[in-house]
């Protein structure tokens, strides 16, 4: 599932491709809302919450959409042939000199603009918030330690804690924090953990980079620590990584840890 980075970048591309602009087509291929046309409508805006993205329209209303695994937002000029397959289509924004096309988005729901936050009120504190303070923050780390018998990794992935952290951060940040994900939150700093968490996401983000890097290197294989580096290594030692599954059901999610430079309880092979 994409982090939460990656669905600002997202919004942010879908945001400078249509806002201030009138759909001459706006279509869903999706049975619920098969019957709605946005065409004459203005876009206003996009924002995101997390892993959630809104587009809003004049008239006050707003399109929810969630990437999931394998949702995307693409930007082509008007007329240009999509790169995916158009069965995969869901939305269609189509204005003068641009359409904006939804592949495979998840979770859509026309809501009206004042009634957003209802779809995501469950959600810990957004850490790409531009608006964030220390009560954000203080929020965060409340939600985080609320468990501390909880495992580190299945609390950064609870977006009720924070919202944001998918996979990938999950493993870097516990790396960082020198702790496998497995480690109890009562055992590490839980406002270093939620200062960490945002540092990274906001680093991408305001990077624009879709190919996220945590150690600040961009070559292919040097850019994580941990994070699917079975072949190459741990890239502070060079030893050899471990990885297992954390969490059950539909949250399982491979795991790459260091047992040299991270501490704490790991499952066995």
């Amino acid at each position: 599932m994409p982090e939460g980075d990656t669905v600002y970048l997202v919004g942010k591309r879908v945001r400078e491709a249509l806002t201030g602009k009138t759909l001459l087509r706006g279509q869903f291929r999706v049975p619920q809302l098969a019957t709605v046309d946005l065409s004459g409508r203005e876009v206003l805006g996009v924002g995101t919450v997390g892993k959630h993205l809104f587009t809003r329209f004049s008239g006050d209303l707003t399109l929810h959409s969630h990437l999931m695994m394998d949702g995307m937002w693409d930007v082509y000029p008007a007329g240009a042939k999509w790169r995916r397959p158009g069965h995969h289509a869901r939305v269609v924004l189509t204005a003068a000199d641009v359409q904006v096309i939804g592949f495979r988005v998840h979770d859509l729901k026309l809501v009206a603009t004042p009634k957003e936050h209802d779809l995501v009120a469950h959600l810990g504190p957004d850490l790409l918030d531009p608006q964030w303070t220390d009560e954000h923050a203080d929020r965060a780390v409340a939600n985080l330690t609320a468990k501390p018998e909880r495992e580190l990794g299945l609390a950064l992935l609870d977006q009720r804690v924070m919202a944001g952290v998918g996979n990938l951060y999950k493993c870097e940040i516990a790396f960082l924090l020198g702790v496998t994900p497995w480690t109890p939150v009562s055992e590490v700093d839980a406002r270093a953990t939620v200062a960490l968490a945002r540092k990274l996401l906001l680093v991408n983000a305001t990077a624009g980079r879709f190919d996220q890097s945590t150690t600040g290197h961009l070559d292919r294989n040097r850019k994580n620590w941990v994070y699917e580096r079975t072949r190459q290594g741990c890239f502070r030692c060079g030893g050899k990584l471990l990885v297992r599954t954390q969490g059950y059901d539909v949250q399982r999610r491979p795991t790459w840890f260091c047992p040299k430079d991270q501490h704490g309880p790991s499952p066995a092979s």
